[in-house]
C-alpha cells in the first residue's frame, strides 16, 4: 500500500508524485505570486479509484499551508477534493 509519506515534491518539475506499480501518479503546480495554482492532476487508467490522486493532492496542500502559500484548484479533481475536505478552504487564495 503506498501512503502520503510515498509522495515526493519534485521542485524542477513543479509537481508532487509517486510512483505505484512504476507508474507515476502526479499533481502538477505553478507557483505565482504566492499562490499555489494546482493545474493538473493525472492518475494513470489501470490505477484510478483507489485513492492515490487524493494522496498526491494532500501533500501538496500540506506543502502549500507548511510554505504560507494560498491556493487556487484550476483543476477540477482538485477543487472536488477541496469541496470534500472542508479543512482545506483556508487555503484557498481570495478572489
Amino acid at each position: 500500500m503506498t501512503s502520503a509519506s510515498d509522495v515526493v515534491h519534485d521542485e524542477r518539475a513543479a509537481r508532487f508524485e509517486m510512483r505505484v506499480q512504476g507508474q507515476l501518479c502526479i499533481a502538477q503546480y505553478h507557483l505565482i505570486d504566492g499562490v499555489m495554482w494546482l493545474t493538473h492532476t493525472e492518475v494513470p487508467p489501470n490505477l484510478q479509484g483507489r485513492g492515490h490522486a487524493a494522496r498526491v493532492v494532500k501533500a501538496a496542500l500540506d506543502h502549500a499551508r507548511a510554505q504560507g502559500l494560498k491556493v487556487r484548484p484550476a483543476c477540477s479533481y482538485v477543487r472536488s477534493y477541496m469541496r470534500r475536505h472542508p479543512e482545506t478552504r483556508d487555503l484557498l487564495e481570495a478572489h
